[in-house]
């Protein structure tokens, strides 16, 4: 998604999501990414339980059906999808009724229930919609203050924005960056060379959120993180993070809150684009 798409909507959620395996540090951070030479243009697994798909509407009956063709071409194999919508005459369920388990729920309910029940070392994967709100952020936000309910538990401004050509505050304090300036097309793999520039892409989301808490870190701000929920392209055009990132990324957020205070940023991104927040947990 560019610019252009992410001004037009205060709160889009672009083909971004999807974590590495994160591990917290001394500074009670999670950080990882990948450098962009060695990032590979389709995520190497293969094999799913359940894949969630966000949306029922023109995007999730699309992704449905290039899930199909992957498993039918070999491409990747699972054990069945879920697709979440409120709208229980949502196009997927005209246009792939048999092909999906559907669930006719608001995200936020999904979520709290699915998360609640995944295993550290769950094999499912959710696929984002591109107008989606940050919902990883939100659950995470929710399990905070549930955990801990005398203590503050909100959502913090970014007190620096990330170095990328484009970024936008939304209302709800979700800070929106891109590295592109241009429109790009809505099923765009992130290849290494770019179909814009036509060149090699030397950037990745994920390096400017650990950029952004180092120099925050720098000048006295102590800011720990970066939890990133990185979206790869995993077959036909369909990209997805992991259960189980989630879940980690949920873990390191208690872990360091039972520390004491904390401000945790948080992204979904891809990499070239992305939407974060400020987890704050009080004392």
């Amino acid at each position: 998604m560019s610019a252009h798409e992410l001004d037009q909507n205060r709160e889009p959620g672009q083909h971004y999501e999807t974590s590495q395996h994160l591990e917290p540090d001394q500074y009670n951070t999670v950080s990882q990414h990948r450098e962009v030479d060695q990032s590979p243009e389709y995520d190497q697994r293969r094999e799913y339980g359940a894949i969630v798909v966000v949306g029922g509407g023109c995007y999730g009956s699309y992704y449905v059906k290039q899930l199909e063709r992957a498993r039918a071409a070999g491409a990747l194999q699972y054990q069945r999808i879920l697709v979440v919508d409120r709208d229980p005459t949502c196009a997927v369920t005209t246009n792939h009724p048999d092909a999906i388990e559907f669930h006719c729920d608001d995200w936020s309910t999904f979520f709290d229930r699915y998360l609640e029940q995944a295993p550290a070392d769950s094999t499912d994967a959710i696929v984002p919609s591109p107008l989606m709100p940050h919902l990883m952020y939100q659950w995470l936000l929710r399990r905070a203050a549930a955990r801990w309910p005398h203590r503050v538990v909100e959502t913090r401004p970014l007190g620096a924005e990330p170095d990328v050509p484009w970024h936008r505050a939304a209302e709800d304090g979700t800070q929106y960056a891109s590295y592109a300036t241009w429109m790009c097309p809505i099923n765009c793999i992130e290849p290494r060379l770019c179909p814009h520039t036509c060149g090699e892409r030397t950037w990745t989301m994920p390096a400017a959120a650990t950029e952004l808490v180092a120099r925050e870190r720098a000048h006295g701000n102590p800011l720990a993180g970066p939890v990133i929920f990185h979206c790869t392209h995993r077959a036909y055009g369909v990209g997805m993070f992991d259960t189980r990132d989630v879940i980690a990324g949920e873990t390191l957020v208690r872990t360091a809150s039972e520390r004491g205070a904390v401000d945790m940023l948080v992204g979904t991104v891809s990499h070239c684009h992305g939407a974060f927040n400020v987890l704050h947990v009080g004392t």
